[in-house]
């Protein structure tokens, strides 16, 4: 059932689901599927705790949560997460993966664009977004709102799972190759350790940069797609001058200033660049799945959106800085659909773009 080494595809995932695999209560959606990944759903309980925590050698989460628990909040008709909290949410979706696979969880795009941090934690888990080669037992989610307050239900997805066999990771002499082949970016290739991306303060029209969010905003019911108004929420940044300045503490959504393609047989996921670069940090907040960026012609390719958090000192930055870089993955088999293909992709062909939550901004 398993095929060769790299990303297993949806194909290789709604076997595994039949296998067991992975199983859920209530059962795995076909819509969970995605080209090289698994939606993850909240259940039915939110456990507020006192601190973030990861299981350990040899402890079971549900044993930890009894050491940092303050209250549960039942989820069935919509709760609130409040702003600053952090919650631990048992997830409906649990593995019994065999040896040589393993796996790796991010947020889901727009997960990631409100500032949702969310991670998964695991039984014997020593590191987030983590689960090792035969891991057998449930899974849980890490959720900690940083800007805004959520309202949540069961059967809710903020982040995925990824399946690997083997080393999936493609050296950057591969990479050079495969740039020449399929124009991974519309310019020039930095690779080092993955491809890199810089940030564009240099619109080609207007002066719009990015927003920041504002501190004091309301509830988003994560729910209502296409709802709330930008403004009431978000503070545009402007500039012609090719740099701004970030302020310790805000939150950012930026564009990357390059195009970037992933090619049907790939999968990439964002990754920082360097600590050293600056007092700052670009979330890596998706993975990009299988054609994104892609067409039957070859690669157009889709900018990446960036989401920012400055750290303790204000940050000059400057068009053109490399903030992050694409870690690409070979797939181990090219997936039956890929992103935007049959499938609801919001994100295709994107440039400056907040979550899909919030009204079109225009002008």
């Amino acid at each position: 059932m398993i095929p060769g080494t790299g990303v297993l595809p949806g194909q290789t995932l709604r076997a595994m689901v039949a296998a067991n695999i992975i199983a859920a209560e209530p059962a795995v959606l076909p819509d969970q599927i995605q080209p090289a990944s698994l939606d993850l759903r909240l259940g039915t309980v939110a456990y507020r705790v006192r601190a973030s925590f990861l299981a350990g050698e040899g402890a079971r989460v549900k044993d930890r949560l009894s050491e940092f628990e303050m209250h549960r909040i039942d989820l069935t008709d919509g709760a609130v997460l409040e702003k600053g909290a952090v919650y631990v949410v048992p997830l409906m979706e649990r593995l019994a993966l065999p040896e040589g696979i393993q796996a790796v969880a991010n947020a889901k795009s727009s997960t990631g664009r409100l500032d949702l941090l969310t991670r998964l934690i695991a039984d014997s888990g020593v590191e987030f977004d983590r689960v090792g080669p035969g891991y057998h037992g449930p899974l849980y989610a890490e959720i900690c709102p940083q800007s805004f307050s959520v309202l949540v239900r069961p059967g809710m997805r903020l982040n995925q799972l990824r399946f690997r066999a083997g080393k999936a990771v493609l050296s950057d002499d591969t990479l050079e190759a495969r740039h020449r082949a399929h124009r991974l970016v519309d310019g020039p290739a930095v690779i080092d350790h993955g491809l890199a991306f810089s940030v564009d303060l240099k619109p080609r029209e207007g002066d719009l940069v990015g927003y920041r969010a504002k501190p004091h905003a309301g509830v988003i019911d994560l729910d209502r797609i296409g709802y709330y108004e930008p403004g009431d929420y978000w503070e545009p940044i402007r500039t012609t001058a090719g740099r701004i300045i970030l302020d310790p503490g805000a939150f950012y959504i930026l564009v990357s200033r390059e195009a970037v393609h992933i090619p049907p047989d790939c999968a990439a996921e964002m990754a920082p660049y360097l600590a050293m670069v600056g007092e700052f940090r670009v979330h890596y907040a998706g993975f990009f799945d299988p054609g994104f960026g892609h067409d039957a012609a070859g690669g157009a390719g889709s900018r990446g959106v960036l989401e920012v958090r400055c750290h303790e000192a204000p940050f000059v930055l400057e068009h053109g800085q490399v903030v992050g870089r694409l870690v690409y993955e070979q797939m181990a088999e090219i997936p039956e659909t890929l992103y935007g293909e049959g499938i609801k992709s919001n994100y295709q062909g994107q440039g400056l773009k907040l979550s899909k939550h919030f009204k079109p901004v225009e002008g």
